[in-house]
């Protein structure tokens, strides 16, 4: 019965135990080389490349969409930023990258317009996880950054024309979806009101009962605010509240309109708030770490590691981008399944510890 997640904060630390054990046993045991790590990672932005543009057409041609971008967009960027790396391996190796670069840079050019469609807050993630992955990639070998003060600029004034062309395509087609403007009116409408709910009722564990939907019924903690996915739960068969059709309205209070830090301590409280931010900073501290060994092994001329280094660029770029827009701007970034691929990503990070050690 130990054993048996008794609430979603419980289910959450056990799927996280789970899947570092089986990330252990997949890095020893899967042979990782730069070219089977290419290639996956190759694979990897294809298929969200055509899986993200099928959900946007799906969204134009029948009004319905399966919005993969939340769960699936850190992946996406997992695999964007692995492919970079890899590139950049190879040409130090003296490849001929061109033929592949060209596939990765249109696979991308995909990606982050298929996805920038979808959702705004997919396209701040994706640009500021590439953002990551390239000042990662710079540091790793030994380079000048590539951003420049024009460089900056022209990014900007890219985003701003971007947003100019999303309301034009929003007020031209009558699909409000698309409309930046929108979207920030939604912000200012809703957000100020669910911090208040917030700070009036954070507690050191969970929250003032009172303020939750449950109410005296509820455990005020860990109340299904923050949940893996629906589906997981009831697969396993636990009973813990969820909020089912026309409750999510009373999620979203939660989810949809705050960032994770306002969401993550209203459901937890202060503790699970602490929790999550030092889960945060040291898995990043601790991949940061493993990369600088990876790179210092490569500079001795030690080709073992070349794929575990690529793949771990990766994951630290999407790992750094999904916490700092799910902490700091959506909390839904990293809740339901974004939360199962945020654990994925920071027991993929973590994993390489044991890796490292058992073979180091």
């Amino acid at each position: 019965m130990l054993l048996i997640a008794q609430n979603h904060f419980q289910l959450i630390v056990e799927v996280g135990l789970m899947l570092f054990v089986s990330l252990v046993f997949c890095l020893n045991l899967i042979p990782l080389s730069l070219s089977v790590v290419t290639f996956l990672s190759l694979f990897l932005i294809g298929g969200f490349t055509l899986l993200f543009g099928a959900d946007i057409a799906l969204l134009v041609l029948s009004a319905s969409q399966a919005e993969f971008t939340h769960p699936f967009g850190p992946i996406a960027l997992l695999g964007a930023v692995t492919a970079l790396a890899s590139l950049k391996v190879m040409k130090e190796s003296g490849v001929d990258i061109r033929p592949l670069r060209r596939f990765v840079i249109l696979f991308i050019a995909g990606i982050t317009v298929f996805g920038g469609l979808m959702h705004r807050s997919f396209l701040i993630l994706w640009i500021l996880g590439l953002f990551i992955g390239y000042l990662i990639i710079s540091k790793s070998f030994r380079e000048k950054s590539v951003f420049t003060l024009n460089r900056i600029l022209m990014f900007l004034g890219a985003a701003a024309v971007g947003f100019v062309l999303l309301e034009a395509i929003s007020r031209v087609t009558g699909m409000t979806i698309f409309s930046p403007l929108l979207r920030l009116g939604r912000i200012e409408q809703y957000s100020l009101a669910s911090i208040k709910t917030v700070l009036n009722n954070l507690q050191l564990i969970g929250h003032n009962a009172n303020a939750s939907y449950w109410g005296a019924e509820g455990t005020a903690f860990a109340e299904g605010y923050i949940t893996l996915p629906m589906q997981m739960v009831l697969f396993f068969g636990l009973p813990f509240p969820m909020f089912f059709g026309v409750l999510v309205n009373q999620k979203d209070t939660i989810d949809y309109m705050l960032p994770g830090i306002f969401g993550y301590g209203f459901d937890f409280g202060i503790f699970g708030l602490v929790c999550l931010v030092g889960f945060v900073l040291g898995t990043l501290l601790i991949g940061f770490k493993i990369l600088t060994m990876y790179r210092e092994r490569r500079e001795k001329n030690n080709k073992k590691y070349l794929g575990r280094e690529v793949l771990l660029t990766g994951a630290l770029a999407a790992f750094s981008a999904q916490a700092l827009i799910g902490l700091f701007v959506f909390n839904r970034t990293i809740n339901g399944m974004a939360l199962l691929t945020f654990l994925f990503l920071g027991t993929l990070i973590l994993a390489n510890v044991v890796t490292l050690k058992s073979k180091g």
